[in-house]
């Protein structure tokens, strides 16, 4: 363990430990756009410049690559720190598009927080910005590479978290930009369409298209629940909006960390609101041969009934039981209870495909 001061404060840390971690273990706030915890810091974005006095002498680094040592007094808001901030915001401006009425992320940038706060309203570099074509081209998301600030989370995300290398950091200087392997469409790549990806950016460059429906101060409530997909266990937050889910966000659940698969960010919640969706319990009417709506008592009494009459008049095994593999654990031992004391045999099985 090492002691150091930041701003101040007495902070005791593991050797090893960043800047950025020593502070935030006493609650000092330092502004990030390219860290993601638990990777290898980037260092790309600078916005996390601190000034670091050691031995006699002050210079400034970046927190997240920065570790802690014996002695070090660190500042994280001084005049000279905000400057330096200011500076970084200007010049990432000045090739980023301010068109954020538009933008579906307005409201919800990282950047355009940052941007606010440090009292930065356009860039003071003269000259055009390159126009970069827009890709389209994925069902659930869309990349404006005009957005795009070269932070790398997305290729991070993509290559150390996800790990499936979709996308890259193409050309050099200011050709760079984030891209897929020679320049083909997004939806011709290895892409899962996982939107890890998008959730790690903190501009609109990458944006669900969903999100043209909602803004982010138009969230009534944020619930917290598990994916209905499969088995995983994967939670995330149901976004409402007037009385209506809109979207999804992953949460730092146990099995999931924050991520999460196509099916769970895009395909596991419309169907709450489809009109085809059966709410109810149904039971046949023998005369006219129609659904009609039951209670939950008198569905699973039928239920019931009927498997006993099997039971009885062809023996017990001719009833077994499958279980989904969308199924929770819980549920699935539910069902092999069902069986074996229930129908009386062994007679169950999973389809575990997921």
């Amino acid at each position: 363990m090492v002691k150091l001061t930041i701003d101040g404060i007495q902070v005791e840390a593991e050797k090893g430990t960043s800047v950025l971690h020593a502070a935030e273990s006493v609650g000092i706030k330092i502004p990030t756009l390219c860290y993601i915890k638990d990777l290898l810091p980037d260092g790309s974005c600078r916005m996390c410049m601190v000034e670091i006095e050691s031995r006699g002498r002050t210079k400034m680094e970046t927190a997240c690559t920065a570790q802690v040592a014996e002695g070090l007094v660190v500042t994280t808001n001084s005049e000279k720190v905000r400057n330096a901030r200011r500076s970084i915001l200007d010049m990432l401006l000045s090739n980023h598009k301010t068109d954020c009425f538009s933008c579906p992320s307005n409201g919800d940038c990282k950047l355009q927080e940052l941007c606010f706060e440090y009292g930065i309203e356009r860039t003071t570099y003269n000259g055009e910005q390159t126009e970069l074509p827009i890709d389209d081209s994925n069902k659930f998301f869309t990349y404006n590479p005009n957005l795009c600030i070269l932070c790398h989370r997305c290729v991070n995300t993509c290559h150390k978290v996800v790990g499936r290398g979709a996308i890259d950091t193409m050309e050099r200087g200011f050709d760079s930009a984030i891209g897929t392997p020679f320049n083909i469409d997004w939806a011709d790549t290895n892409c899962e369409s996982c939107g890890n990806c998008v959730q790690a950016c903190p501009t609109g460059a990458l944006t669900m298209k969903r999100r043209k429906n909602y803004r982010k101060y138009q969230i009534d409530k944020k619930v917290l629940t598990t994916c209905p997909h499969c088995a995983t266990g994967c939670q995330y937050y149901l976004l409402v909006k007037d009385n209506k889910i809109v979207d999804v966000e992953a949460a730092n659940g146990p099995s999931n960390k924050g991520l999460l698969c196509v099916k769970g960010r895009s395909g596991s919640f419309d169907f709450v609101h489809s009109g085809d969706r059966i709410k109810y319990p149904l039971i046949k009417n023998k005369e006219t041969g129609e659904f009609e709506r039951a209670t939950w008592d008198e569905a699973l009494d039928l239920v019931a009934t009927k498997f006993l009459d099997i039971k009885k008049n062809y023996g017990t095994d001719a009833l077994a039981g499958f279980a989904c593999s969308r199924s929770t654990n819980e549920d699935i031992y539910m069902m092999q209870k069902l069986v074996r004391c229930g129908f009386g045999n062994n007679n169950v099985d999973n389809c575990a495909r997921v």
